[in-house]
């Protein structure tokens, strides 16, 4: 626990001046407790045995005011810890998905959506707790238990002894009951993140289970993961159950103890009625904030754990580090001087050397897994290269800020990424002032004007998640758009057009020629007519160039090529 106060006191010390509020509002609420026992002797004593008539004012007078002083507290105190509590969350929340999201990808491939998906949400409002509910509690109850112990040994060190003896035996099996609860704790928010990670698949691929009829083999596997996290959460529950019942039983045994100890006492006249109800009371009211801290401890545990997965991730480290130099010029070249680039074990490219400028269309071929991807993904500076050096502009890659890096690179990947907003958001993506002049602009290059217009709303159409709205050659084009609106002086084209029939595709590669004539283009493809007219073509195998040239040279020169060409066509 001292760990998790540790990870979060930066956030506490902002809040000083609310936790003096809160600090005011538990005094309030432990001092009218406190209050709440010594009224008893009055009742007694002065009420009922000296029978003085003031008390029949004096009395209902104070309890009156004992119980709006606690309710005052009580309130105050609880509105300002979930203002500092859901502050901090939500501060928290910003910050992890931030952190998340400028990982490098290979973070983002080995950690699943599901996962990471959790820890934003579910870990997140189990912590909410320990920030907005734990650590108030836990003052006042330590306070009120403090407060009351304290009153009664000074009415009667005797009595307090034999009602206060029973209290360390709780400390041990408290100990063993909390340990267990952290353990059950992690494995239970790990398999909540499994359950997140099942419905993540399930409906990001529920075009593929309805076409394979696999409703029920998606139900089962999703119902195994969902009862392991069900018995979890009980293990949990059961384990935490114990706390109440145990300190109820021992609170019992105290308060047996007082009243056979304090009734001999009383019968000895070493000790008033009203000052036995008043001690009586004040061991009851011990017993609830000790039941009560005990019950903390038991949920902190679930928080504790809940911290230690976010923390993991604010403590990972990025394998890509920012470099200082800042992009501000468009991408006039870019050379790979003898790069390989290895996924763990596994060598995706090996010694590539290619020297790029403006103007020139560069297309990649090959078979699935030959390199193509990763050549892009070097200049996306999704990874860093494991020898020989990548420059853009005559700087290593390594030393420009990333982000310039990609404000000047557009890509349409093989998979067409459609958002849950307007059309003219979605191909403006990542712009708050949309121009309605450059949306038409990118759309008639694209060749999506006469679909856009045909919409009733037309580019102010919403779209459905995923674009489900629209068709797959829409999507794609909507995609194409996207990348010509950027104005970017590298494109990078990934299988851009390969769900648009023949004509479209040569209608938008005309178009797009011409947009691109002082600009790097890269394009990935396996129809022919898609790499025709490229200045360059580079054949990629095993990770390799082993080809480069023009398309007739290619078909002249090349074995491999050729044979590309027998299965492209």
């Amino acid at each position: 626990m001292k760990e998790t106060f540790r990870r979060y006191k930066p956030y506490f010390k902002n809040y000083k001046f609310y936790y003096f509020l809160v600090l005011i509002g538990i005094l309030m609420t432990v001092s009218a407790t406190m209050a709440t026992a010594e009224i008893m002797k009055w009742i007694i004593d002065d009420m009922f045995v000296d029978k003085n008539p003031d008390m029949l004012i004096l009395v209902p007078l104070g309890l009156i005011s004992i119980y709006t002083i606690k309710a005052l507290g009580s309130y105050i105190q609880t509105i300002f810890m979930q203002l500092i509590g859901l502050n901090i969350i939500t501060k928290v929340r910003e910050e992890l998905l931030e952190k998340i999201i400028s990982m490098d990808m290979m973070f983002l491939f080995k950690n699943q959506s599901g996962e990471l998906i959790s820890r934003v949400t579910n870990d997140i409002t189990r912590v909410q707790y320990f920030v907005a509910n734990m650590l108030p509690d836990l003052v006042k109850n330590t306070l009120t238990a403090i407060g009351l112990v304290a009153y009664v040994i000074y009415m009667n060190p005797y009595l307090a002894f034999y009602s206060l003896v029973v209290m360390p035996i709780v400390i041990y099996p408290l100990i063993l009951i909390t340990k267990r609860l952290k353990r059950l704790s992690h494995k239970s928010q790990e398999k909540n993140a499994d359950v997140v990670t099942r419905l993540t698949e399930v409906f990001n691929n529920n075009e593929v289970i309805k076409a394979n009829a696999t409703e029920k083999f998606e139900m089962n596997r999703f119902s195994k993961e969902n009862w392991q996290f069900y018995k979890f959460t009980m293990k949990s529950v059961y384990t935490n159950a114990l706390v109440s019942p145990m300190m109820e039983i021992i609170g019992a045994s105290g308060l047996a103890a007082v009243i056979y100890m304090g009734g001999q006492e009383v019968y000895q006249e070493r000790m008033t009625q009203g000052e036995f109800i008043a001690f009586l009371t004040a061991v009851g009211l011990i017993f609830d904030p000790i039941r009560r801290v005990s019950s903390i401890y038991g949920k902190i545990q679930d928080s504790i754990a809940a911290t230690e997965r976010i923390f993991h991730i604010f403590d990972a480290k990025t394998a890509i580090n920012d470099g200082s130099i800042l992009l501000q010029e468009d991408i006039h070249s870019i050379s790979f001087k003898n790069v390989t680039l290895k996924y763990d074990d596994m060598t995706a490219l090996k010694e590539i050397n290619l020297e790029v400028k403006s103007g020139q269309n560069i297309a990649l071929v090959g078979d699935s897994g030959g390199g193509k991807s990763s050549l892009v993904n070097l200049m996306l500076r999704f990874y860093d290269v494991n020898e020989g050096e990548l420059l853009v502009n005559g700087t290593n890659i390594s030393d420009l800020k990333q982000d310039s890096l990609r404000h000047h690179i557009s890509v349409v990947s093989q998979r067409v990424y459609i958002f849950q907003d307007s059309l003219s958001a979605n191909v403006a993506y990542g712009e708050n002032e949309i121009n309605e002049e450059r949306v038409h602009e990118a759309l008639k290059l694209a060749d999506a004007s006469s679909f856009v217009e045909s919409l009733e709303e037309g580019i102010y159409t919403q779209m459905d998640e995923a674009g489900t709205n629209l068709s797959g050659g829409q999507r794609q084009r909507i995609a194409i758009a996207r990348a010509i609106y950027k104005h970017a002086s590298l494109l990078i084209f990934d299988e851009a057009t390969s769900a648009l029939d023949n004509k479209s595709e040569k209608r938008i590669q005309d178009a797009i020629s011409a947009y691109t004539k002082d600009k790097i283009t890269f394009t990935i493809a396996h129809r022919l007519s898609t790499v025709e007219d490229a200045d360059i073509i580079l054949v990629f195998k095993d990770g390799t160039i082993v080809d480069r040239g023009t398309h007739q040279e290619l078909l002249n020169n090349s074995t491999e090529y050729q044979r590309l060409s027998g299965v492209m066509s």
